[in-house]
């Protein structure tokens, strides 16, 4: 998607990265906490994070990709996701010194408001199960537990149990999308979630 609109929540500006945010880009791509969870190897240089961000941000990409930057400064410190083909994956991350300020779940919000407004008529995220913190991001941005399925992952090549949220913003709430269930061999739904 071309030209997002910026976005602005009580603590934020959500815009779309720019080439001078590379050292920005850099500190929130380099974080191996930050990035365990995440399908990528965190980057080591800026060298790695010029590549990683031409071939991320630089490229065509169907949807949203927004940099999570507080007022103050307007310096990016996280991000936001969200495509629009398959499942509508909506993805987030966020340099750790801000985890536990509800900055995802404000950014989250904000680009959710935007999907509706722009006639998204679902999203998907998922997280490792290992990663449960992820979990109550989606559960806290309104998504349901839908399925767990399993899925070699990568680059970095081993098997993960992935949970899928979802959260449909067209008011059919039965809808469920059955693309990652029907790509895996194993697939379950896990009580209690």
């Amino acid at each position: 998607m071309e030209n997002l609109p910026v976005l602005k929540t009580e603590r934020l500006i959500l815009r779309e990265f720019a080439r001078d945010d590379l050292a920005d880009f850099f500190e929130i791509f380099r974080d191996e906490e930050v990035n365990t969870f995440l399908p990528w190897f965190p980057v080591r240089t800026l060298e790695e994070a010029r590549t990683f961000f031409a071939e991320r941000y630089e490229s065509p990409f169907c949807g949203f990709r927004y940099a999570v930057c507080r007022k103050e400064d307007n310096r990016p410190i996280g991000y936001v996701t969200a495509g629009l083909a398959g499942g509508h994956d909506f993805g987030y991350g966020l340099r750790r010194e801000f985890w536990g300020q509800g900055i995802i779940t404000e950014a989250g919000r904000a680009v959710i408001a935007q999907l509706r407004r722009d006639g998204v008529d679902f999203i998907t995220a998922t997280h490792d199960r290992n990663n449960p913190r992820s979990g109550a991001v989606m559960r806290r941005l309104g998504m349901r537990y839908c399925y767990s399925y399993e899925e070699q992952w990568q680059p970095k090549n081993f098997p993960v149990i992935f949970r899928m949220y979802q959260l449909n913003l067209d008011g059919q709430e039965d809808r469920v999308y059955r693309g990652y269930w029907e790509q895996s061999a194993v697939r379950m739904v896990e009580e209690g979630l």
